[in-house]
């Protein structure tokens, strides 16, 4: 029977997650309370893996949920609206399981260095952890009804199907099974509510049925079916379960049906050893989810439909017209048994059956493939959204320039813009028509949004309403918009495109006799041009230190930066005033503008080669190079935290790698203890913004649906940085053997030798020690510690020290001392000492040019 239409309304969208009467100050004063020692604290996760099934963690009254966002277990309470975080996986939660109490949560992780972790919902604490389970990790996992045992299958092939009794000490499996890969993955296991020793699980093509016990083990059964079984076709089987009182049990399909499983009718089979009884046509629509809740099965469909049938599978009920999308997870609450819920009877419906009694069901929770979560109460009378998420991963982000509000776009063309104080969704907006969305931008007043798509196109929106301020978008790459920014009085907009090109707008808002505003479009487009041959890294606006004109520079992974001449540029006619090859071989990935902490502009960069480098931003000459950080992989992206007191002391920069994020203090020295990195996302930070005072970082996962917003606590990074002691202390620990060592030693005497060859070595004169040697020493003393610096390398050595005192003194320096020598060893030579890669493609090179397979003597 279906409910009437009206009786479920269809859910809104919601504006608001909490109320807004919260006060951000008293938000910031939790957080600083709740403040770890950790210089970046995880404390909000925006998005959830849609494909891991949601827990209902509501008992009676409370309403608390699980999700998974990447690696991070999120237990969330959409009543008060509160995260607890659970952090403990390597890798993304690949699956979790509940107890029937709620009592005890397991989730576990495929990849590299995998976990199964036990929580205890008390605590939110591991009260659990096996290490390295299977290979690859886990593909799916369950638990027992009485919370004993819990069963996992490996994610590796062939995979392995383990029993683990996780409440002894033991960190070995009861028993395993290695399973036939002809059966295909199994990513879907459950076990039998009435009997711990038997368990089903099922691939797209094939159902087996397993029982164990601790002294045999496992015996397995893998009965046949196929569209032949019952010469009709059966569909994509999708996950399956025994039924109450019954040797049977049933699977779902992609095709509507339910293939309905009975014990083999012969004198001592097992009661596992099953065969396809029918194939019963339930409907046309896919059955996602097959669930018990006490002895009813509910089924939860590709149309957002849910079925509620008894045992002989008779519909009880169905909600129809829930509205929340395509089911993937279903969870009930649960009651205790001295608990009385509160219900008007007269708004429940009638089941289906003879007798026509209400249908009165537990509340429970609806997880979509387009990342909503629906919670339906009151028998099915009630539905509420409880979140809308991101249904596609997140690459575009940025933050309101003077307010507490982010904005992101997923890959779907799907907006959102939170108040990440108030975690409270402000609007949102869904880009049908354009798709990709992959960069986003606020204007300095943060009235506007510029948003770019895959497609090329530039929209820009209003930052409220985000409704439309172009009457077109601009169309004038074909190639996708990587970069995005605007001058610092908003009068230039400028994009880099995925097709090398950099394209250049103009504010166009006129003004009449009044000095008013004319109601015309933001912007005019002034020019592009293909400045670079390969991948633009680094896009942004600045201004001369002398005259404060607007000037724009790119670069790109060609090793050239290009500045542009906005002054000359007229319309479709973008002039460039200057290129610059920057670099020999390094490759750079990433540019900021150095904070303005001396007298001196600079243009700061990183590259393949661990390095940070600091050019004077007239000249271009390299002033600097210093070691960056070697977390794993190399600086993809730097950020120059925004501060409200002094622009020239205690600045800071946060950046990213492949997968972890970093925060670096200034000034840089090539110090390790500057430094520091924390795991961000295991598969991979696409983005990373900051908030408008610097306090927090937010951070967007690869190919993963999820942004984290992290609390930033300098204090732990300024500690860090006193530890790790002064002058020369931090540096020892990055030569071989130390202060103490032999390469240490070799340095002083090649360092003091070269005083004698630069004198002479012939000379018979009584000689003068001194602490210095002259710059024109330092590539030969470089060359006797095995780094052989090129000729530009060289002169970029030389200039650093010539010109490091320049500005204060207006002289050059002429000689290095041991201590600056050393630092200056340690930021120019190769981070991981010579790459035996380069060395052979290096003589393979000098072969070639002399024809021939081997290298001549005189080469």
């Amino acid at each position: 029977m279906e409910p009437d239409n009206n009786s479920i309304p269809k859910p809104p969208t919601p504006i608001s997650l909490v109320p807004n009467t919260v006060n951000e100050n008293k938000i910031d004063e939790k957080e600083e309370r709740d403040r770890t020692l950790t210089a970046l604290n995880l404390t909000w996760c925006f998005g959830y893996n849609k494909n891991i099934g949601l827990q209902n963690l509501c008992v009676n009254e409370t309403k608390k949920m699980f999700l998974a966002s990447s690696h991070i277990g999120v237990v969330y309470d959409f009543s008060t609206n509160e995260q607890k975080l659970l952090q403990g996986h390597r890798n993304s939660i690949s699956c979790c399981t509940l107890s029937e109490d709620k009592r005890w949560l397991v989730s576990a992780d495929s990849g590299p260095d995998s976990t199964i972790i036990v929580w205890d919902l008390n605590t939110y604490l591991p009260v659990q952890t096996y290490f390295n389970t299977h290979l690859e990790g886990t593909i799916s996992i369950a638990i027992t009804p009485d919370s004993k045992y819990i069963a996992s299958i490996s994610a590796q092939y062939p995979q392995v199907l383990a029993i683990w009794e996780w409440t002894t000490d033991s960190d070995s499996p009861i028993c395993t099974a290695e399973l036939d890969p002809e059966y295909g993955p199994q990513t879907n296991i459950r076990f039998n509510s009435e009997n711990t020793f038997q368990l089903v699980t099922n691939s797209f093509s094939q159902t087996i049925f397993y029982e164990w016990s601790f002294d045999k083990g496992f015996v397995y059964y893998a009965p046949i079916l196929n569209d032949t079984t019952f010469n009709k076709p059966v569909g994509k089987l999708s996950q399956s379960i025994f039924q109450i009182q019954s040797n049977r049990a049933l699977t779902g399909t992609s095709l509507g049906n339910l293939v309905v499983w009975e014990t083999v009718d012969s004198k001592g089979a097992s009661k596992c050893n099953k065969k396809a009884l029918k194939l019963f046509k339930l409907q046309d629509k896919s059955i996602n989810v097959l669930k018990l809740m006490n002895d009813i099965i509910v089924i939860g469909d590709s149309e957002g439909h849910v079925k509620f049938i008894d045992q002989q599978l008779h519909v009880l009920m169905w909600y129809k017209h829930l509205n929340l999308g395509p089911i993937t997870s279903l969870s009930f609450s649960q009651t205790t048994k001295d608990y009385r819920p509160m219900l008007d009877y007269s708004s429940v419906d009638n089941d289906a059956t003879i007798e026509y009694e209400k249908f009165v069901c537990k509340d429970f929770l609806i997880g979509t493939s387009n990342a909503v979560i629906g919670h339906v109460t009151k028998s099915g009378t009630k539905v509420e959204i409880v979140s809308k998420s991101s249904d596609n991963s997140i690459k575009a982000l940025d933050t309101h320039p003077s307010e507490s509000r982010i904005c992101f776009g997923n890959s779907s063309g799907y907006l959102q813009q939170w108040n990440y104080k108030k975690k409270q969704l402000i609007s949102s907006r869904n880009f049908n028509k354009h798709s990709n969305i992959t960069c986003i931008k606020y204007d300095p007043k943060g009235d506007l949004i510029a948003v770019g798509f895959e497609n090329g196109q530039l929209q820009i929106i209003d930052a409220i309403s985000l409704d439309d301020c172009l009457k077109l978008p601009f169309s004038y790459s074909k190639d996708s918009i990587t970069h995005i920014d605007f001058s610092h009085d908003s009068s230039f907009m400028a994009t880099a495109e995925a097709d090398f090109t950099v394209s250049v707008y103009k504010y166009n808002i006129a003004t009449d006799r009044d000095n008013k505003k004319i109601a015309t479009e933001p912007y005019i487009f002034l020019g592009r041009y293909r400045s670079h041959y390969k991948e633009i890294v680094g896009l942004m606006f600045g201004l001369y230190p002398d005259n404060d004109e607007i000037r724009l520079l790119s670069l790109g992974k060609d090793r050239v930066l290009v500045e542009y001449d906005l002054v000359k540029s007229n319309y479709d006619d973008l002039l460039i005033k200057e290129k610059t090859r920057i670099e020999q071989y390094a490759v750079p990935l990433a540019m900021a503008w150095h904070p303005p902490i001396s007298t001196e502009s600079f243009i700061m960069t990183v590259n393949d080669q661990w390095k940070y480098k600091i050019y004077n931003s007239i000249t271009k000459m390299c002033r600097k190079t210093l070691l960056g950080p070697t977390f794993g992989s190399f600086l993809k992206k730097v950020l120059i935290l925004p501060t409200k007191g002094s622009l020239t002391e205690n600045r800071y920069m946060a950046y990213v790698t492949e997968d972890k994020l970093g925060l670096q203090k200034f000034p840089l020295t090539g110090n390790p203890f500057d430094s520091i990195a924390i795991f961000g996302h295991p598969d991979g930070i696409a983005n990373l913004v900051s908030s408008f005072d610097g306090k927090y970082l937010f951070t967007s996962g690869g190919d993963n649906n999820n942004l984290f917003m992290w609390k930033i606590n300098l204090s732990a990074l300024e500690a860090q940085s006193v530890l790790g002691g002064a002058d020369l202390k931090p540096f020892y620990g990055l030569i071989d053997g130390g202060r103490e060592g032999e390469f240490f030693k070799e340095m002083k005497e090649l360092f003091y030798y070269s005083q004698l060859r630069h004198h002479g070595l012939n000379e018979n004169t009584e000689r003068v020690i001194k602490l210095t040697i002259p710059l024109g020493e330092i590539p030969f003393v470089m060359r006797g510690l095995g780094f052989y610096p090129t000729e530009q390398e060289v002169e970029d050595m030389i200039n650093e020290v010539k010109f490091s005192e320049y500005v204060d003194t207006n002289k050059f320096v002429e000689t290095i001392n041991l201590d600056d020598f050393i630092r200056l060893y340690i930021n120019h030579r190769p981070a991981f000492g010579l790459d035996p890669y380069e060395i052979y493609n290096s003589f393979k090179t000098l072969s070639r040019h002399a024809n021939s397979d081997y290298l001549p003597r005189h080469v």
